[in-house]
């Protein structure tokens, strides 16, 4: 048993040091670099040497992360919500990397918010979400994927435990969930060009994804927009119980993100990267569990986390 732990740990070892050659030639694309992973992540490949194209959302964030870098990081801005600016950063990219193609493409631009119960949002508020985390994934993907193959590179893409079990309502868990189906189905049509899918499933961290206003005002702003029946049927001290659990678990996300940068740059650097990272102990020991349980179980046990509404059977 102790030769089969060695052996398991040598060969895991063995291929996290077989690193990809002339990193220092190779170009990666990174979008939703303004704050959270991708930005610490420009700059951790930056610090490696690596060639880093950077797409930012707003002017003041691309600003400020080409200061914090060197000549090795240049910028652009991108809405993934609007095909016109993939169109534009597509054709800025493809002047950037010539004939030599893009080694990494990493979609890691995301927002979270609205969330909540389901009967609290609006289309309109899954739309918002799945826009960025989804559509605008798949359509920066499918601009980007000709300089790629080019390079016989590889696409990251960022998901969460969202997508493996919907632990909470609106179009967070469901564009995640989007996001596996497309990686997946790409990852086996682009093996045959000799691409790399890879897709990062971290757990409960504290990033910007969160948004800067405060949850109870957040919660209270769905609530109060709600009809009056359906208020009725939740009852006051739902509302009450589930804006308090979605505080503890804001709470306690964790606020050191480094496991999830070094997944992503494993991702790019590595000759055999991973098809799933899972960083986070959460991810590993509650979210996974979850997710591999028979439906009933794991409805049961994220049914016993839910308050109880005042119109339950």
């Amino acid at each position: 048993m102790a030769a089969l732990t060695d052996l398991s740990f040598m060969y895991r070892w063995f291929k996290n040091c077989n690193l990809v050659g002339n990193l220092s030639e190779k170009y990666v694309f990174i979008t939703g670099c303004d704050s959270g992973f991708g930005n610490l992540l420009a700059k951790q490949l930056v610090d490696r040497g690596m060639r880093v194209l950077a797409a930012c959302f707003t002017e003041e964030g691309a600003q400020k992360l080409q200061q914090d870098t060197s000549y090795r990081l240049q910028t652009t801005l991108l809405d993934v919500t609007k095909s016109e600016s993939i169109k534009a950063a597509t054709q800025w990219l493809r002047d950037q990397v010539g004939e030599q193609g893009l080694w990494a493409l990493v979609n890691n631009a995301g927002v979270g918010l609205p969330s909540g119960p389901n009967e609290w949002l609006t289309k309109e508020d899954f739309v918002k979400v799945i826009n960025v985390n989804l559509v605008g994934l798949i359509e920066v993907t499918l601009h980007m994927l000709p300089m790629v193959k080019r390079a016989r590179g590889r696409v990251i893409n960022m998901s969460s435990c969202g997508g493996l079990v919907a632990v909470i309502g609106g179009g967070y868990c469901v564009s995640k969930f989007g996001v596996e189906a497309f990686s997946d189905s790409i990852r086996r049509e682009l093996h045959y060009f000799g691409v790399k899918v890879c897709i990062i499933e971290p757990g409960n961290y504290r990033t910007a994804i969160l948004g800067k206003e405060n949850l109870e005002s957040r919660m209270r702003k769905l609530w109060e927009r709600l009809p009056q029946e359906t208020r009725d049927s939740y009852g006051e001290e739902y509302f009450r119980n589930y804006t308090d659990k979605l505080k503890n678990i804001m709470q306690v996300a964790e606020p050191r993100v480094r496991d999830v940068i070094n997944s992503m740059e494993h991702a790019i650097v590595s000759r055999s990267p991973r098809i799933r990272y899972n960083p986070g102990l959460d991810a590993k020991l509650l979210y996974i569990p979850l997710a591999k349980l028979p439906t009933p179980v794991t409805d049961f046990i994220l049914s016993r986390y839910l308050p109880r509404p005042a119109d339950s059977v």
